[in-house]
């Protein structure tokens, strides 16, 4: 081995996938043409029980390989993909997502740049299908449900697994992702990184492209997935029926403060935007509150859409 590739990490991309595959069909191309050796990574998909044949595309691509987890949910399927993964790095990212030529370069150049750093998160850029014409769903979900990296690893010390790199013996020491999470398992995994005093660092440089939901049903799909996890992880805090309530009332509070700040966003550029960027969130917001209540009254998961 040269002295170069001993300098080199090998590292292990491991991306989720159910149903997605004309988005892989951008995001494999994209990973293929890395700036980083091509003989330094491999890339994991693992195909969460998906209806589609998932291999059709995978197959295209020397460097994949494909694994299958048939339990419902990406984190066991990251977890899936860890246990097949051969590097010492591990970077993760989504089939949606398109990252930029240099993403595993700088990815592996700021997660190595100094000692005890236990995560990187890069930049989640969302775009649209048509930068002039933006769809209501897509303002809404670029404006509230984006992806603020920065204010993740700074205020809530996780990055969301779109796009993160860590080291395979971070994972040793503090685990891997909750299988039982729906949602928000980056979140809680991230969190058990910094609690291990692990440094968390965001890279704006480390860049990945995001398309913005562009429909009804993909907002609301998001929407109700991540109301579940973060119900699943209120309920592991309460200690009493009354903890319960309290964060239910908690919950339930309307959102005015987000109402005035969405209003006032300059990315908004007319009264029609905010007109049907509120209509939306209010769609929205009748969805969560039903999902919640739903879920408080002891109803199950509901069924993978």
């Amino acid at each position: 081995m040269t002295t170069e590739l001993k300098q080199t990490p090998f590292v292990s991309i491991i991306i989720p996938v159910y149903n997605d595959s004309d988005f892989l069909k951008v995001c494999l191309p994209a990973l293929s043409k890395q700036t980083y050796a091509k003989d330094r990574y491999e890339i994991i998909v693992v195909d969460n029980n998906s209806e589609e044949d998932i291999s059709k595309v995978t197959n295209q691509f020397e460097q994949v390989t494909l694994a299958h987890e048939s339990t419902p949910g990406s984190y066991i399927a990251r977890n899936k993909g860890l246990s097949i993964a051969k590097g010492d790095i591990i970077a993760f990212t989504d089939a949606d997502c398109i990252p930029q030529p240099n993403w595993l370069e700088k990815g592996v150049s700021t997660l190595t740049q100094r000692p005890n750093i236990g995560l990187v998160a890069g930049r989640i850029e969302l775009f649209y299908r048509d930068p002039k014409q933006p769809k209501s769903f897509e303002l809404y979900d670029s404006l509230t449900m984006g992806f603020p990296q920065e204010d993740f690893v700074k205020d809530s010390h996780f990055g969301a697994t779109a796009n993160l790199f860590t080291f395979r013996s971070v994972i040793d020491k503090v685990g891997g992702f909750d299988e039982n999470l729906k949602s928000a398992g980056d979140r809680q995994w991230g969190k058990r990184v910094y609690d291990n005093g692990y440094e968390q660092v965001y890279d704006d440089d480390v860049c990945i492209r995001h398309p913005a939901r562009y429909s009804w049903a993909d907002v609301k799909k998001r929407a109700i997935r991540i109301t579940g996890g973060r119900y699943d992880l209120a309920k592991r805090s309460w200690t009493s029926r009354w903890d319960a309530v309290k964060d239910l009332v908690d919950y339930l509070r309307p959102p005015f403060r987000s109402f005035f700040r969405i209003w006032a966003d300059k990315r908004l550029h007319s009264p029609q935007q905010k007109l049907q960027f509120t209509i939306v969130m209010l769609r929205i917001r009748d969805v969560v509150i039903k999902e919640r209540l739903r879920l408080q009254l002891g109803g199950g998961t509901p069924e993978r859409s």
